[in-house]
């Protein structure tokens, strides 16, 4: 009886031992298990939310390209000779009808002369033959010359005038050129370029001088089919200028009326009032064409977007976690750094105002005050990308 206590009682501790055991080993699986379930809430402070606004947009129409100078004479020779003297320089600054240098023309001057001496020799043919008329025409009144010998008189005395006619237009011709090879400048300006140094030969219309009138420049650039439908002529544009700090107000000249072959893009022409000469010819400038925006559009920060796989996106904060959002987006005013969401969003939206990295949709997340600590920077490591 008492052996078989003894072996009652062993058993009954092993059963026991084996039972706390047990225990003891399902409690510690049990708690790594529960901590696991913890998941922290990620903070973000008020400056980081933001709900879509309603703003208006206007739409920008930029282009760029070289001021230039439509007010641009070539000066040329306009009969050949010797160039003696210019007296000009490039930087010149010359008045309409000055004189800009002196070409040998001795030898217009010999034609002038020439002509001169026949249009003398035309008059003399034509008072002789007018004598001959007027004594013929009396022989014929007494029938002591026949009408035939008259008649040939009177186309004598009509040639004789058409070869005067031809004398004096060939010498006022001669003397125009005389007056047009003189080198005066045509227009006032800035003399640009010379082509021709004294002493050089020159031939009939080669290139001596460029003259610029700088008092008025122009922009020519292309603008997209799509956005040229916008712009008037006379509407006010915006040009930065290279060089410039402030941007100078110009107009829009005139539009061309059809797109440039093999683009889909149409000519602008920009008028830039020059009086004071403060910008030259060949200055690199930038246009923008600010078109007024009549509706009001919802819009988030540019910096709120992010893509995924060619699909623009948001983050926003809906009952308590994080929430990715697909966005279709329209307009964009990269000047205030928005964007129109046109799908996507409502009014009421709670929109993170950048990008963070390591977010996971479905987290939990909160809105708290400045001075908490950001969840973003802390607990999940989501930092907002720089």
């Amino acid at each position: 009886m008492r052996k078989q206590w003894m072996i009652g009682g062993v058993a009954v501790l092993a059963l026991a031992g084996g039972g706390a055991a047990m225990w003891a080993s399902k409690n510690a699986g049990a708690k790594p298990a529960a901590a696991a379930k913890v998941e922290p809430t990620l903070e973000f402070v008020a400056s980081e939310v933001l709900k879509p606004l309603r703003v208006s947009m206007p739409a920008m129409v930029e282009f760029s390209g070289p001021l230039v100078a439509p007010g641009t004479v070539i000066v040329r020779s306009k009969s050949a000779g010797t160039l003696l003297s210019l007296a000009v320089g490039e930087g010149s600054r010359v008045r309409a009808g000055q004189a800009l240098g002196q070409i040998d023309l001795d030898e217009l001057r010999h034609r002038v002369a020439e002509r001169s001496a026949s249009v003398a020799s035309a008059k003399a043919q034509l008072e002789q033959a007018e004598r001959q008329y007027k004594a013929n025409q009396g022989l014929a009144d007494q029938q002591f010359i026949a009408a035939t010998a008259l008649d040939t008189s009177r186309a004598a005395l009509e040639a004789a005038r058409a070869q005067l006619a031809v004398a004096q237009a060939q010498f006022e011709t001669s003397q125009s050129a005389l007056r047009q090879a003189a080198l005066v400048a045509p227009i006032s300006g800035v003399v640009a370029k010379r082509h021709a140094l004294p002493g050089e030969k020159l031939a009939a219309e080669q290139q001596l001088l460029s003259i610029v009138d700088l008092s008025k420049l122009e922009l020519a650039g292309l603008v997209g089919t799509h956005e040229v439908s916008k712009l008037k002529a006379g509407m006010p544009v915006q040009v930065r200028i290279e060089g410039v700090e402030r941007p100078v107000e110009a107009r829009i000249a005139r539009i061309a009326p059809a797109a440039e072959p093999g683009t889909r893009s149409i000519g602008v022409t920009l008028e830039l009032a020059n009086p004071k000469e403060e910008f030259r010819a060949g200055q690199y400038a930038v246009a923008r064409v600010e078109l007024p925006d009549d509706i009001e559009r919802l819009a988030v920060p540019i910096a709120a977007l992010s893509s995924t796989s060619g699909q623009e996106q948001v983050w926003m904060i809906e009952n308590g976690a994080l929430v990715r959002r697909i966005v279709t987006t329209g307009r964009r005013d990269v000047r205030e750094g928005r964007v129109e969401v046109l799908t996507g969003l409502t009014p009421q939206a709670q929109v993170l105002a950048a990008r963070f990295d390591n977010l996971r949709e479905g987290a939990k997340a909160a809105i708290v005050s400045a001075r908490a600590q950001v969840a973003s920077a802390a607990a999940s490591g989501a930092a907002p990308k720089q």
